[in-house]
């Protein structure tokens, strides 16, 4: 099911804020993790989507709530392993993620796990020159819609894969700015 989007442009974005899986890479299964490269399958047009990004002066900057650490089914290690041969893929590509921001802690145990706003709040201080009406939020579940909300960002909600939506699809899709299957359709559609 997806809406029209409520807009057709985000004019002045300078930042944007990605969530990972789901977004960049296929999601598992709930309850499963990516803990490798072999298992870190990137999706369809993400290399172009952020060489385009990088291109146009934005800032690419990932948010992700990385759970498996706190359920002891990966490392900080693995994680940041994954974050580093990502970066060099994307090299290969012309294309970078400027940082890397994850919340490694279960549900309930922080203020950085989204939709909580803790892990904005630490890239606001890294970007000072960042702020609501020049960042975006775009992912594929409600908790980045709503703390893209928490914060007043606009958001594009990413449908992807049935197969592995979260619950709370029509939730996140009323809440969005905008609508997109993937990042690629969603930086052509809305931020080129």
């Amino acid at each position: 099911m997806a809406l029209l989007p409520r807009t057709t442009t985000f004019p002045g974005v300078k930042y944007v804020f990605l969530d990972r899986d789901g977004v960049i890479n296929r999601k598992l299964p709930e309850g499963q993790f990516v803990r490798s490269w072999r298992e870190f399958e990137l999706l369809e047009g993400v290399e172009s989507a952020i060489a385009a990004l990088n291109r146009s002066g934005r800032s690419v900057i990932i948010i992700s709530n990385q759970r498996g650490i706190a359920l002891g089914l990966s490392t900080r290690a693995e994680v940041e392993t994954l974050h580093r041969k990502l970066q060099e893929h994307l090299a290969t590509h012309n294309a970078h993620i400027d940082a890397f921001y994850y919340c490694p802690h279960d549900k309930n145990e922080c203020d950085c796990r989204k939709p909580k706003t803790g892990l904005f709040e630490q890239a606001f201080k890294d970007f000072p020159e960042a702020s609501a009406p020049n960042s975006i939020v775009v992912g594929d579940s409600i908790s980045d819609i709503q703390a893209a909300r928490n914060l007043g960002l606009s958001a594009i909600f990413i449908q992807g894969d049935p197969e592995t939506r979260k619950r709370g699809i029509e939730e996140a899709i009323a809440l969005a700015d905008a609508v997109a299957n993937t990042l690629a359709d969603a930086v052509e559609k809305y931020l080129s």
